[in-house]
Parts: structure tokens; sequence; C-alpha cells
């Protein structure tokens, strides 16, 4: 389930509610119960390898993937 951030008009506080993406649009109210909040744009940062074979930079053979004539 994902993680939306929201933050309340009122108070001005920042939450986070964690919901189904079916209900990422539904009003959510904040921990101090005020219901006047809007829903915050976030952004995901994904790490990692990529999959599949290890590609050599410069692209192999003998003169680094040149024409050797």
């Amino acid at each position: 389930m994902p993680t939306y951030a929201y933050r309340c008009r009122e108070c001005t506080e920042t939450f986070e509610l964690l919901r189904p993406m079916s209900e990422s649009g539904a009003p959510a109210a904040c921990p101090e119960g005020h219901t006047d909040t809007v829903k915050l744009l976030t952004t995901v940062a994904l790490t990692g390898a990529a999959s599949g074979p290890a590609v050599p930079a410069g692209g192999g053979g003998c003169c680094g993937g040149g024409c050797c004539g």
C-alpha cells in the first residue's frame, strides 16, 4: 500500500497516511482532527542495479570497439 503525504491548511502540519491507491483522492483529516487538508506531490527514488548482463564500457573488442584494420 502506498504512503501519501498531506498538509493541513489550518495548523500547517504535514502528515502521511498509508492507504490504498483507490482512496488516494479521498479526504484526509490531520492528526489534530482538521478536515481542510491538501494532498502533497511526492517523488519516489529508485535505487539498485539494472537487471541483465553487464556490458563493459567502450563496447569491448581488442581496441575498445573500434575497427582494427
